[in-house]
């Protein structure tokens, strides 16, 4: 399969718009109005069930439709990823910053899944997903008849993701240390924000290695919100070093690799659902020294 023929997925939120068009528009300012009638009139905009949209239909909120990322002149990532393990139900990838896992934004071709199917076909599916800026460990599925039952392990939280992060030290706060907090979406749409509420997000805290003014932090997410780790970190006062949108979106050029989000995905660990076999798999990949850690931009 080609990447290229991949769909990414959208929920309509709340709006003014009265076409899907119109909302689309808004949501992505970035392609213009006639490129999406252009992908409209080829049915590159469709609904859950892959049946193409027209140019007029309705906007409805909570409407879940599918549509295909088209890049001109892609631009190359220059990192690869390390496939740690293969077997007829799992593969398990060491992902490099920078890469992402599916195709988002300006990436198509240049995701991490879009240079495996090539090699395992067109029944690779991520079973989770880390930022493009985190470096580390990604399961995918190979096989479509066991899917679910390794999908459980993330949903029933019967896999442990420990991640490893470099920020800010934290004296004043007793570890380890737990922060719970509701997490939402804000504003811009892209970044995730603590309000009031009842807590939906938890992570646990230690700390690995204390270095000057940096301090190496062992991350345990026991949810699975978006940015949690990032949105966690900077509300305590420590935002991981390279953050681009936490605390405050800073404005860096995106083939700017020079400073890297000092956070990656180090281990997993889970039984197998079909095995019954517990299993473990760590990344072979490592931050950078709190030398430079606390550099500026």
């Amino acid at each position: 399969m080609n990447p290229r023929d991949i769909p990414s997925r959208l929920q309509l939120p709340p709006g003014p718009w009265t076409t899907v068009l119109d909302g689309l528009c808004a949501r992505f300012p970035a392609i213009t109005r006639e490129v999406w009638v252009d992908r409209f009139a080829r049915g590159r905009v469709e609904d859950a069930a892959g049946v193409p949209l027209a140019v007029d239909a309705p906007y409805r909120v909570g409407f879940e439709l599918r549509y295909f990322r088209e890049v001109v002149d892609e631009a190359v990532v220059p990192f690869e990823a390390t496939v740690l393990h293969a077997d007829a139900h799992l593969v398990v990838v060491d992902k490099p910053h920078f890469l992402p896992v599916t195709p988002a934004g300006r990436f198509v071709r240049e995701t991490v899944l879009g240079r495996l199917m090539a090699t395992y076909g067109p029944d690779l599916v991520p079973l989770h997903r880390i930022d493009r800026e985190t470096a580390g460990l990604v399961l995918f599925s190979v096989n479509a008849a066991t899917r679910r039952a390794y999908q459980a392990l993330f949903r029933e939280r019967r896999i442990r993701k420990m991640y490893e992060a470099i920020a800010p030290a934290l004296p004043g706060v007793v570890f380890p240390h737990v922060r719970r907090s509701r997490i939402e979406r804000g504003t811009p749409f892209f970044r995730m924000q603590e309000v009031d509420g009842v807590a939906n997000s938890e992570t646990r805290i230690e700390v690995l290695a204390r270095e000057g003014d940096a301090w190496r932090y062992a991350l345990e997410p026991v949810s699975g919100r978006k940015h949690q780790l990032r949105v966690h970190m900077a509300a305590l006062g420590a935002p991981i070093v390279g953050d681009r949108l936490y605390p405050e979106p800073v404005d860096v050029a995106d083939d700017d690799y020079s400073r890297p989000l000092q956070l990656l995905a180090k281990s997993l660990v889970f039984v197998d659902p079909l095995s019954g076999v517990e299993r473990g798999f760590t990344s072979g990949r490592c931050l950078s020294g709190a030398s430079v850690a606390l550099a500026g931009p």
